[in-house]
């Protein structure tokens, strides 16, 4: 099956695919996966450590307020508003399931700024729960240059990795992706033509081995 030799070729190539973002317990997780929304990881990883020594917890995170959550935040993109969002959510967890995050993607979806993308990277990271693939500008574009799914909609695309791929795989793999994402199929100047992954299963890979064969002809 195609799709299970381009997941193998993607762990042989990248055998160390981990999450970006840096955290030590779940709610730290939570916490750096909602700055994270419109802001580069190592932007978010900048910020977060002298967030969660200032407020060690859950409770010290509700405890501060938006007020005392904001100082840390300014250099993200949108921290007034993800300052709220990380309060509230803090609150949400201490008073409704007693200090720990939760493990479902209906309760974690209830939380303030916490959409399906945010709670598939807490559940699959923190607790190796494969609810679903999270579906990143770069999980989407790969999936479609792939042939793998071709809808914008990541809603969509993650339906379709979902169909194609074992479930134990789908934490990983949106890891795998992004990996090769950034450091071969990017949006623009991609080294496509002479990435074997990429001429071997994808169309944009192979029309670019193509025309450089052909220059190299004439």
């Amino acid at each position: 099956m195609r799709a299970s030799r381009l997941l193998a070729a993607l762990r042989r190539r990248y055998p160390d695919a981990h999450c970006a973002l840096d955290w030590k317990e779940p709610h730290e997780l939570l916490v750096a996966t909602i700055l994270s929304a419109q802001a580069t990881d190592a932007t978010v990883n900048r910020a977060t450590p002298a967030l969660f020594a200032a407020h060690p917890g859950v409770a010290a995170l509700a405890r501060a307020g938006v007020g005392g959550i904001e100082p840390y935040l300014r250099t993200i993109n949108f921290w007034r508003m993800k300052a709220r969002a990380v309060h509230e959510s803090m609150v949400a967890i201490e008073r409704d399931h007693q200090g720990e995050v939760p493990r479902t993607m209906e309760a974690l979806t209830a939380l303030r700024g916490v959409a399906r993308k945010t709670a598939n990277v807490l559940l699959g990271n923190a607790f190796g729960i494969n609810e679903g693939v999270v579906v990143d500008t770069h999980v989407g574009r790969l999936a479609r240059r792939f042939g793998l799914s071709k809808h914008d909609d990541p809603v969509k695309v993650e339906r379709d990795l979902m169909a194609l791929f074992p479930r134990r795989a789908w934490c990983l793999l949106s890891h795998l992706l992004i990996a090769h994402g950034r450091g071969v199929c990017k949006a623009r100047g991609g080294a496509c033509a002479g990435d074997a992954i990429c001429r071997r299963y994808c169309s944009q890979g192979r029309r670019a081995t193509t025309t450089r064969g052909s220059r190299t002809r004439h």
